[in-house]
């Protein structure tokens, strides 16, 4: 269950994502959503810290801070704005993600490589194919 939890917290939240993102009106501007979504987001983030950190110190999880965290915020920018843009631009929420998660996961499979020394192995270069396969099933 420990294995289990994490992931399905990470799909019903992807679920609820996608379909927000979707959902976010064409004649609003992506970046005016994301300052709700940030601030919401925010919101969350502390009073979750306090819930299960009590007495915790944020100034004192804020010091033992990296890069990690700021290019995080950045990079979940990217990903938001790219996926509303996507939406206005017409594509459709059953296919956008998919599209994405391919070529996410070819691209981390190289990347897991070469960063951090994962095994590159037959059956993950069958499910590239797969996935690239799957591409072409879904362009058609």
């Amino acid at each position: 269950m420990e294995m289990i939890w994490p992931i399905a917290l990470v799909v019903a939240a992807n679920i609820a994502y996608q379909l927000c993102a979707k959902a976010v009106p064409k004649e609003m501007d992506a970046l005016a959503s994301l300052t709700v979504t940030y601030l919401v987001g925010a919101a969350c983030s502390a009073a979750l810290f306090f819930f299960t950190h009590r007495g915790g110190s944020l100034l004192q999880e804020y010091a033992k801070m990296n890069a990690a965290p700021v290019l995080l915020g950045m990079s979940v920018v990217g990903l938001e704005v790219g996926f509303i843009y996507a939406y206005k631009a017409g594509w459709p929420v059953s296919t956008a993600s998919i599209v994405q998660s391919a070529f996410l996961a070819v691209a981390l499979i190289f990347l897991g490589a070469l960063l951090y020394r994962e095994a590159v192995t037959v059956n993950k270069l069958a499910g590239v194919a797969i996935c690239l396969v799957g591409l072409w099933f879904l362009s058609r």
